[in-house]
């Protein structure tokens, strides 16, 4: 039952993770630079580089390209640490603000579409039995 229940959660996720790439490439954004924009867009405070690698659990080097398209992009600015002047903040533009808005429209929809053949009880179960093996610890 294991290898069928874990072969059926990696094909959910593949079916998802392909309707979003899907979807974010009329957005101009890979997957990766949309979910390094959600989690600049969520942190408060503003997020270090090598921060934004470790909630993206990437190496800090692989972080670098991400944030020079987004910036090159107008969605992201680097800023200069006021604590600590050798060290760059990431902040969400306004523009960036307006693309996130649309990078989790198209998540949301996704979602919503292959997830459609379930009814609102079952979405909800799902979501709690997954949480639960997603809040596991070890």
């Amino acid at each position: 039952m294991e290898t069928e229940l874990a072969d059926l959660v990696h094909g959910v996720g593949h079916r998802l993770r392909r309707g979003y790439g899907e979807r974010l490439g009329p957005l101009g954004l890979s997957p990766g630079q949309a979910r390094a924009l959600r989690v600049i867009a969520d942190a408060e405070p503003p997020l270090k580089m090598v921060q934004l690698a470790e909630r993206l659990r990437i190496v800090p080097r692989s972080v670098t390209p991400v944030v020079d398209a987004l910036e090159e992009a107008g969605l992201v600015r680097r800023e200069v640490d006021p604590a600590s002047r050798r060290s760059t903040l990431l902040v969400i533009t306004p523009e960036g603000r307006v693309e996130y808005g649309r990078v989790r429209e198209a998540r949301r929809k996704v979602a919503e579409e292959l997830f459609a053949v379930l009814t609102p009880e079952q979405r909800e179960q799902l979501r709690e039995l997954l949480s639960v093996v997603d809040h596991q610890t070890g």
